[in-house]
Order: structure tokens, then sequence, then C-alpha cells
């Protein structure tokens, strides 16, 4: 009779220093309750100390927790998925390095995404500053990810036009005007992307990432309204709730902050597990956030615990 043993488990020094952070808050907020319980008082600095380590544990052992995409970015991935090869997105980089850590992952999740599904990509940005964030995609995504992808012929990059709205309004009728050539100089009619791209009613989808002005209002407002193009956004959380009135009739998805980043990021590796080992900057941002939630959400229901037990006893006395 062969037995069959079970492989150890083989845990990393990540793993431990995560079972043993959230032993640590788990006990912790125990400690709390019972004290509270006795009635003994609990310094402020305490309460400190938990969201300190609540933020600062899953930073220096990363910790991930499981998204599921929202309808409203929902649309955006399944925009993407229905588009066939050969579609030609364009990509808005209009933000500057200050947001960049809150709207950079979904600029790179969505290239992948474009890129993986055999879409061409026109990047273009509306902030001067957008041209420096193209570059980090274009190094950490494009060519060690898509080596395979040739520019000009699966994607091209048109940088920076001065004059805000004045831009849109000029490329909802004709690009050339606008951007005769690329960054490189090459001549807009030698652009294997521009075939058949005469102005944005052409594009099969434009997404517009940042959430300052001019953004994704003024490309709905300029081009997508006037064009009937199909408009969607990633926005910095800030800016999120005062578009949703644009969605669905006007804006048909949006990315709202690092959550709707992660949530694309994690729809992206569901769907394509060989982005499994990709970097997913958002989903591991995500992982301090939570846990410092958690840990809020369970003073909450302590103060309240605390608060029932108080009352009940007054109406014994």
């Amino acid at each position: 009779m062969t037995s069959h043993l079970m492989p150890p488990l083989a845990l990393t020094l990540v793993d431990i220093g995560r079972i043993l952070s959230l032993a640590v808050i788990a006990g912790g907020l125990l400690w709390l309750f019972l004290r509270a319980i006795k009635r003994k008082e609990v310094e402020r600095r305490v309460i400190f100390l938990f969201i300190f380590v609540s933020v600062v544990a899953p930073i220096l052992f990363p910790t991930v927790f499981q998204e599921k995409a929202t309808p409203i970015v929902k649309d955006v991935f399944d925009k993407i998925e229905s588009l066939p090869p050969g579609s030609v997105v364009l990509l808005s980089y209009d933000f500057d390095p200050a947001m960049a850590p809150e709207v950079q992952p979904m600029a790179d999740a969505i290239s992948r995404h474009c890129l993986v599904r055999g879409l061409k990509i026109i990047y273009m940005c509306l902030f001067a500053t957008g041209q420096g964030q193209f570059t980090s995609t274009l190094e950490n995504v494009i060519k060690p990810e898509f080596p395979d992808k040739v520019n000009l012929v699966d994607y091209v990059n048109i940088g920076y036009k001065a004059g805000n709205e004045g831009v849109l309004n000029v490329i909802i009728t004709d690009f050339k005007k606008m951007f005769p050539t690329d960054v490189d100089g090459v001549p807009y009619d030698s652009i294997a992307v521009f075939k058949g791209i005469r102005s944005c009613k052409d594009l099969d989808l434009v997404i517009s990432i940042g959430g300052g002005k001019p953004g994704i209002k003024e490309w709905i407002l300029f081009v997508g309204d006037p064009g009937n193009v199909p408009i969607a956004s990633g926005v910095a959380a800030v800016v999120a709730p005062l578009m949703y009135p644009y969605y669905p009739a006007q804006m048909l998805g949006m990315l709202g902050g690092i959550k709707g980043a992660a949530e694309y990021e994690s729809e992206l590796v569901h769907h394509y597990p060989q982005f499994k080992n990709s970097p997913t900057p958002a989903l591991l941002m995500m992982g301090p956030q939570t846990l410092a939630h958690l840990v809020i959400m369970a003073f909450i229901v302590i103060g309240n615990i605390l608060y029932l037990l108080e009352r009940k006893k007054g109406r014994k006395r």
C-alpha cells in the first residue's frame, strides 16, 4: 500500500510577516474590546498605532485582496473586449506626475488590454506632462511585455499640442491639421495606425486618463457628444463623483481612483492569466487601504457594542 505524503507547506518570509501582522492586529482589537468592556481608558495614541500598523504591514508584506469589477468599470473592460482586432482606440494622458500614482496604473492596464486584444492605439495628451507619463508606459509595459508590437503600426504617440479645448475642436473634424506628424516627425500619411482615420469620428473608442482640466469632461463636450464617439475615462477618486452624471448616456464607463484601477487589473488578470506576473500596483495599493478601513470598521463596531451595553445597564438601574 503506497502512501502519498502531502508536500510541506512552504512559507516565505513575506507570508510569515503577513500572518504575524494580521495576528497582531486581530489580537490587538480583541485586547482593545476587552479593555473597553472593563471600562478602562484607551489612549488616543493606541488608536493611532492600530492605524499605523494596518497601513504599514501590507506595504512591508504585500497583501492583495481580491477585487470584483463594479458595473461602471466592467463596462469599460467589456467595451474593449467587444472591439475586433484592428480597431483603433485613442488613449489621452491628461494628467501630471502628482496624479500619476493614482491614474498611471489605469493607463498601463488599459494599454495591456488593448494590445493583447490586437487593437491599435493612438497616444496623445492634453497636459504637457502627459508626454512623460506615456514614456513610463512605453518603457515599463509596451517594450518589455509586447516586443512584437511595432511603433507606427500597432501604436503611435502623437504627443502634446497646446490649446486645450481648441485641440479637440480641430481633431473632431481633422487630425492632420492639428497633428501633421507624430512626436518623432513621421508624417501623418506615413503612419499605418491612421489608415482610414481622418478625425475622432472614425475612432472606435476614446479614453481620457486624468481628472484635471482639460480632461474627460472636455472630451465628452467637444468630441463625444458632437461626434457621437464612444467615450470612457479613468479619473482620480476626488473627481469621480463629479463624473457620475455623465454615465452611461455620455460616458460608457469609468475607472474611479485606485479602487477602479484595482478592479480593472483584477478583471484583466482573470481573463488573461498571462498577466498574472505583470505589475499590479493598484491591487497592491488597495491592501493598506482595505486593511485600514477594516480596522476603522472594527472600531465603529466596538464603539456601538459598548454603547448598547451601557444603555442596557442604564435601563436596569
